[in-house]
Parts: C-alpha cells; structure tokens; sequence
C-alpha cells in the first residue's frame, strides 16, 4: 500500500526553453524549482510519476537540528525558517509546526553521545535541552516507564509527508513556473562540453542548466552522462495506526521505536535505521566506498531481495534518449515492505506505547532512502560538466532539510551568496577513502 499523498493538477505539455530545468518532483526538486521560480526564473519541473510519490511522502515528516551531522546542522537551521516562509507565502498549510522533538533513553553511552553533540550545538544557537531522570519519565509519561535521561528540542518539528512536496509544487505554479507529471527526463543534450537542452519523453527543452534531484534515480541519470556518484539505497519499511491514541508526544523516538503524530491524529511508527539492503547493480559497482557505512551499521542493515535490481533506479545500462527508458518503465518506486520488520516495528510500539494498543493499522508502506557513503548530500554546481547541478544522496534527511537544499541549489544556479557553507557538499570529497566518520541515516 503506497503511503498517503495528496493529488494535484499540473501542466500537460513541456515549454521549449527555460532558464532551468528541475529533474525530480520530490522536496528537494520542488523546493529548488520553488526558489528559482520565486526569483524570477523561467524554470520547468519534470516529474516521472506524481510529485513527491516517493521517499519524500514516505518518511517520518522530522524537521530537526538535534543530532543533525555538523555538517548538515546550519542547512537543517536554515530550513525551519524556510518552511515557515514557504508556508506563508503559497497561502496552504503544509503541515510544518514546531511541535519539539522529544528523545528518551536507557542506555549511557547514547545519553553521553546527545550531551556531547548538545553542548556543540548549544554554541551554534540550538535549543537543545538535556533532560534528568525525572524529566525524562515525566515527559515520557505515555509509555509508563522510568526513563534515565533524554533530550528535548523545542524548536524542532514536523510536516506532512502527505502534502508538502505537492503544496510546494502549486507554489511554483503561483510564481511562474511550469510543473509537469507523468513526464521522465530521458537525458541531457550538451554543446560545447555544456547543457544546452533536457530530452524529455514529451519533447526537447532548450535551457542551459539542468538540475538533478532525482533522488534514487539520481546516481543512474548520472553514470548515463560520465559523471560518477556514489549511491547506495536502503528499503525503509513504515506503517501507520488508526487515530484514537491519547497522551502521546507528537514526535518520540527511543532506541526500539519512534512515533510521529500525523495530521489525522493517526501516528507513523519506525526504527530508526532498521532497513533492507537490496542489491542493485549501482551498489555493487561502488561498494567499496559503502564499507564503512555498512560495517558500521550491520546490526539494523539487514540483506534485502531483488526488488531493487528489477525496478532499475541503479542500472549501469546505458539508455537510448530516443526510447523508453527505466524511469518510464518504473514510474513510481513502491517497494513491498518487510513484513517481518513491519510486525517488529508494531510488537515494539505497542509494547512501549500502550495507548497504542488494539489500534488497527491504518496503512504500511516502504521506501528506498537513496545515501552516500558518509551520510551526508551532494548539493554541487561543479560535478564535471558546465550547467548541471547534482542535488542528491540526502541519505534520510532530505524531508526536513528540503527547503534548504533547494534555496542553495538556487544560489547556485543564480549566483548569489549562498545561505550556507558549501565544501561539505562537493561531490569531489569522494575521491577521497571513507573510513571516516560516517553520519547517520
């Protein structure tokens, strides 16, 4: 059962020139087209299947600084103010509130971890608070058990999967732009070793830059053009309860599970990093440089099956741009979920959230969280070829970090000052070994 997702109209036809052209109607596609198309930009998104129809409605809807990698936290800052600005601006509600976030735990050594990272971020201006014993339990109240410390961070928050990435979408109509599902980038044309033109399934737009925010797809679209970049995708399975359930904080983690208040009072239940490897032919091709990422994690990342290598999202074939191609073969990525880490997720959430109990489940549903080997996104103007922009590899923090990632890729595009450092994004740190240290998804 795919995840819920709000339906919208859009164009039909594609233009035959623009100033850009967005390649992937997720939150960081939507989002970039959004900043471009608000600065005046003639700029076409091009969506293969529905806006947001993968990872972008199929996660938990976090928006948060706590325990962002350092280099991610001042592009997660920057985009809390950015939700709400996008919010007030298209005039519909995305489903963004800084409702805080609120982390409980047991064990020691993660409370250590969250104290360290807290005092770092304290000195960048996040609130982030440490919670004692008894703070702990009594914000955790709903689960019934004593709690040795937590974090709480009040200024962080949540939004709607279900709507976000199609609202933006209409934003970018309101200013100008053009959005069109159902259509596949098949390739890029160049001349003079630069963009000049999108080959769409539709037709051909003339333009001379060329954004990729193709999520999964984007490491394939990539290798297609000569340019190298390493991605790895994980299958993330989720499900939801009915609403009914009471007292229960509207964003939790803990170690076993988390829960996440939706819109409709219904709660999204998932462990943190529990997911499937399934092989695809991108993976193996790079899987050196996901050793570390693996090695580290190998107690939650368990082997997969072959729905990955059937859907095509990390071929290695290099396909015609005058015929279909896999984007068009595979429209939306709706993976079967686990069934055996859909039922785990449930025992667990149940057992520690009892108000959760007898709840039926509302809807399950997997994902594939597209990562590269440290964790962290590639936002680069400068990946190889002049007039392509790489905006992808958000390794399971694009949602809440969507906004940002957009604006800095439109900074990019136009030249203006970025709102953040860009090093840590360049695509040419992976020339480099990643035994390092290596963020979370």
């Amino acid at each position: 059962m795919p995840a819920p997702l709000l339906d919208i109209e859009t164009h039909t036809e594609v233009p035959e020139h623009a100033d850009c052209v967005v390649i992937g109607g997720g939150i960081v596609g939507v989002s970039a087209a959004y900043w471009l198309a608000r600065a005046g930009q003639r700029v076409v998104l091009l969506e293969k299947g529905r806006i947001g129809a993968e990872q972008s409605s199929r996660n938990w809807g976090w928006c948060r600084q706590q325990n962002r990698d350092a280099r991610e936290l001042p592009l997660s800052t920057r985009s809390l103010g950015l939700w709400e600005e996008m919010t007030a601006d298209i005039g519909a509600d995305l489903g963004f509130r800084r409702c805080g976030l609120l982390y409980l735990s047991n064990d020691a050594a993660e409370l250590d971890g969250w104290a360290r990272w807290g005092k770092f971020a304290r000195g960048e201006g996040v609130d982030t608070r440490m919670l004692s014993a008894d703070e702990a339990t009594e914000r955790g109240s709903a689960t019934g058990k004593d709690w040795q410390g937590g974090v709480w961070s009040p200024s962080d928050g949540v939004a709607d999967p279900s709507r976000a990435a199609p609202l933006i979408a209409t934003g970018i109509i309101q200013h100008g732009g053009t959005v069109v599902q159902g259509c596949a980038a098949r390739g890029l044309e160049t001349e003079g070793g630069a963009v000049s033109a999108v080959i769409t399934e539709r037709g051909t737009i003339r333009t001379r830059v060329a954004v990729m925010a193709g999520g999964a797809w984007a490491g394939s679209f990539m290798h297609r053009h000569g340019i190298r970049f390493p991605q790895a995708a994980a299958r993330s399975s989720i499900l939801s309860v009915a609403p009914g359930a009471t007292g229960i904080p509207d964003a939790l983690h803990t170690a076993k599970v988390s829960a996440t208040r939706r819109r409709d009072g219904a709660y999204t239940l998932a462990v943190s990093g529990l997911a499937n490897i399934d092989p695809t032919p991108g993976a193996i091709a790079e899987a050196r440089h996901f050793l570390p990422m693996f090695a580290r994690r190998w107690r939650v990342l368990r082997p997969g099956g072959l729905q990955a290598w059937r859907a095509g999202f990390e071929t290695r074939k290099l396909w015609a741009f005058d015929r279909e191609t896999p984007m068009e073969r595979e429209r939306i990525l709706d993976p079967v979920p686990s069934k055996a880490l859909v039922d785990l997720t449930l025992k667990r959430a149940r057992t520690l959230l009892p108000a959760l109990s007898g709840l039926p489940v509302q809807a399950k549903w997997a994902g594939y969280i597209d990562s590269t080997p440290d964790g962290v996104p590639v936002i680069d103007a400068d990946v190889g070829t002049p007039g392509v922009v790489l905006a992808a590899g958000l390794s399971g923090h694009g949602f809440g970090i969507g906004p940002g990632v957009g604006h800095l890729v439109a900074d990019m595009v136009l030249g203006r000052a970025p709102i953040t450092e860009t090093r840590q994004y360049r695509l040419d740190r992976f020339g480099k070994g990643q035994w390092g240290k290596v963020a979370d998804f």
